[in-house]
């Protein structure tokens, strides 16, 4: 691994680079905090997919291209005379030591659940108090992923289960008011139900300590490899698939779960 030294000459070589191309490039250089938006989006879904396929060396290439854009925006910044990348450092290194008395006080925690607790109550303490528990969760974010964040945070002020078992009552209690609507057809409230069922098993997954957005995934891919095996598969056969009936296409789905097995 480098050393401190090296590091910092490593920062200070991307940070010449950045000057060099916002100066000199006319595509970097004619670039806006606007214009990097949805290109900062679709890199961070990308260092995401790499993490979840456990891809180190993709891994390594997609925080370079984030890492890009932080330096990009901060570029940006330091011209419209407003902050510079050493700005966001400082100011990202006085949080950490603010939320973590723990390390940097004297305050005692005995696991990572009052770690997160405390962080949460310290995240209220910030700009004077004028934060909300649920404020800090950008509207954009997606709903899986908000659903779970909105229900760590409440957790972070104790409004949450006391025994985790109690959770699947109400996944139950959710599940049958769906039925119940599914039955009535009222599309209006079987859509709501919909939502509190997903909702409890967010909440369920938070509580047993899985991720839910990673477990669909999870999921999503199973799903795409059996497909594809069973589309391989019957074009090897010469068959359509349009044309099969779903028995046969159970079939060759079961071989596709024994080949990973």
């Amino acid at each position: 691994m480098n050393s401190i030294e090296q590091k910092k000459k490593s920062f200070e070589h991307i940070l010449k680079v950045m000057d060099e191309l916002r100066e000199q490039c006319p595509w970097d250089s004619v670039q806006t905090k606007e214009s990097l938006r949805t290109l900062t989006l679709e890199e961070t879904y990308e260092l995401s997919e790499a993490i979840q396929l456990g891809d180190w060396d993709g891994i390594k290439k997609e925080l370079g291209d984030v890492f890009l854009h932080l330096i990009f925006y901060s570029k940006i910044a330091s011209e419209e005379k407003q902050f510079d990348i050493a700005d966001v450092m400082d100011g990202l290194a006085e949080k950490l030591i603010f939320r973590h008395p723990h390390i940097y006080a004297e305050t005692k925690v005995e696991n990572k659940k009052e770690v997160s607790q405390n962080w949460e109550e310290l995240k209220l303490k910030e700009k004077n108090g004028n934060k909300t528990v649920l404020s800090g969760i950008p509207s954009s974010v997606p709903s899986i992923i908000k659903a779970f964040r909105l229900q760590d945070k409440a957790r972070g002020v104790g409004f949450d289960w006391d025994e985790k078992e109690q959770v699947w009552d109400k996944v139950e209690e959710e599940f049958n008011e769906l039925k119940e609507e599914v039955k009535n057809s009222n599309q209006d409230k079987m859509e709501a139900e919909f939502g509190d069922l997903l909702f409890s098993l967010i909440n369920a997954a938070r509580l047993y300590d899985i991720n839910p957005d990673d477990a669909l995934e999870r999921t999503n891919r199973k799903f795409i490899r059996r497909f594809n095996y069973l589309e391989k598969k019957t074009i090897k056969q010469g068959i359509n698939l349009r044309k099969m009936s779903l028995s046969e296409m159970n079939t060759i789905w079961d071989e596709a779960k024994k080949e990973e097995t």
